[in-house]
């Protein structure tokens, strides 16, 4: 039987493709079971009346013959060996079965569904046969004969409702879908895979109060389930409706007081209410909990540096949440206090958490570059050279880190290391003006260092004509 698989995060305006394999208990089954199927209908150790001993031996030269060709996968000589079969005998379904195997692996659909539709005539309730029919139908995108086909299969196996279902989805008939759906959750109990189904259909469909009504059915079910609360609420917040998602999130933190996953949505609606000391205190929360992952956690601080920036006499609080996870702040986080420190005018501040966020990720061009122009404005400019000159081995083709070198020597009076950089830099600039007239107006000075006036005094012009035009 076919395993299809889906995603929540499928394109939406499409419905998401199937991906099929036969189980391996199953392809053994098969395996010890065809030539079985031969020897129960051709009885090679019966003593010949005649010469029919001769022809159930080269019967089963050719038969098996035709089974080594397939598993080395020379399906065209395997045809060749079962249409010898056939020509002994005609009346054993497995020939059809193989015949129809092999042509559906030459890509020869029309002759590998005669072939199994003759072996299903033959022996209408055999599974197999069934399941390499819809294989077949499958491949050739024929939805219509597949379902047509699966529906048979149903009743070996009810594995074959969620294939059902997915094939429902491909032609657009998403309440049959959805229901055996339903059915096979009342059967079978969530699962992962139909969730993720049953919410392509949803979002193909657009209909958010059934997958809302699915969520508060399965909480009438199982209200102890943490999941399918959380889900709600992201449900309700993602239509817009916030006092419903509110709601569901003061009935979850009643229901599990301990539940760390809540306080993602509950820090929102306290900060959107106005009630400021239990949304720090959400935030708290989340940020000390080693179940909540670090991305979920940067997001959350984000969201409240952006408020304090806006309420600054919250910074007390930003101060004292911080602390708690001094030893546990990545990247991320650095970064986003970083940039609050750096809007609220406090360089250090920021110039210490975007050190920070870079020693964690010491290839990443953005930090790297953040760093190098906030030492420019503390004035640290043996930092600013010793950095760049690191940065460069990695990024040999940015010019801001040349730039920033140039800079940096030409404030220490090392006039000659900052035309070194500075004219190598110069190579790298493509279609920045802005850049280019900076560069020249270091030039300017460091020729003037070394007492080259000409030299300067042409930079200088070249800087100027550039912001003239700008």
């Amino acid at each position: 039987m076919k395993q299809f698989y889906y995603s929540e995060q499928a394109n939406q305006s499409e419905p998401s493709k199937m991906k099929f394999g036969i189980s391996i208990s199953k392809l053994l089954l098969v395996l010890f079971l065809v030539p079985h199927l031969v020897i129960a209908q051709v009885d090679f150790n019966k003593r010949p009346d005649d010469d029919l001993g001769n022809v159930e031996d080269e019967f089963q030269e050719h038969f098996f013959e035709a089974l080594k060709q397939k598993g080395i996968e020379n399906y065209d000589r395997a045809v060749e060996a079962l249409q010898k079969c056939l020509n002994l005998n005609s009346k054993l379904p497995v020939i059809y079965f193989e015949l129809g195997k092999n042509y559906n692996q030459l890509k020869n659909f029309g002759a590998a569904v005669d072939n199994l539709k003759e072996a299903i005539r033959m022996q209408p309730d055999n599974e197999w046969f069934l399941d390499e029919l819809y294989d077949v139908y499958y491949q050739q995108n024929d939805i219509s004969n597949a379902i047509k086909t699966i529906k048979q299969l149903v009743k070996y196996h009810p594995d074959y409702k969620e294939d059902l279902a997915a094939l429902y989805v491909r032609e657009e008939k998403y309440k049959q879908a959805l229901e055996l759906l339903d059915e096979l959750d009342s059967e079978l109990g969530i699962s992962e895979v139909r969730d993720a189904m049953r919410n392509d259909i949803y979002s193909v469909t657009g209909n958010a109060d059934d997958r809302i009504e699915n969520l508060e059915q399965r909480i009438a079910n199982n209200p102890n389930n943490e999941d399918n609360h959380l889900k709600l609420i992201y449900r309700y917040s993602q239509t817009g409706d916030k006092k419903n998602a509110f709601k569901a999130a003061k009935k979850l933190l009643k229901l599990k007081p301990d539940s760390k996953y809540v306080h993602l949505a509950l820090y929102k609606f306290y900060l959107q209410d106005g009630n400021i000391q239990d949304a720090i205190n959400s935030v708290k929360i989340t940020l000390v909990s080693t179940e909540i992952n670090p991305d979920a956690k940067a997001k959350v601080l984000k969201d409240f540096v952006s408020f304090v920036a806006n309420n600054p006499e919250y910074e007390s609080d930003l101060i004292d949440i911080t602390a708690l996870i001094d030893e546990s702040k990545d990247a991320k986080t650095h970064a986003e206090l970083a940039e609050y420190y750096l809007k609220a005018g406090d360089k250090v501040k920021a110039l210490s958490n975007f050190k920070a966020a870079l020693k964690q990720n010491p290839k990443d061009f953005k930090l790297i570059k953040d760093v190098l122009l906030l030492q420019l404005d503390v004035e640290n400019y043996k930092a600013v050279i010793e950095h760049s000159e690191t940065a460069l081995e990695l990024f040999p083709a940015q010019p801001i880190l040349y730039l920033t070198n140039g800079v940096a020597n030409n404030r220490l009076s090392k006039y000659q290391q900052a035309i070194d950089n500075l004219e190598m830099g110069l190579d790298f600039i493509v279609e920045n003006p802005k850049m280019e007239s900076d560069f020249y107006s270091e030039l300017s000075i460091a020729y003037k260092g070394v007492n080259n006036i000409s030299q300067s005094s042409a930079f200088a012009k070249k800087a100027k004509a550039i912001k003239a035009q700008q």
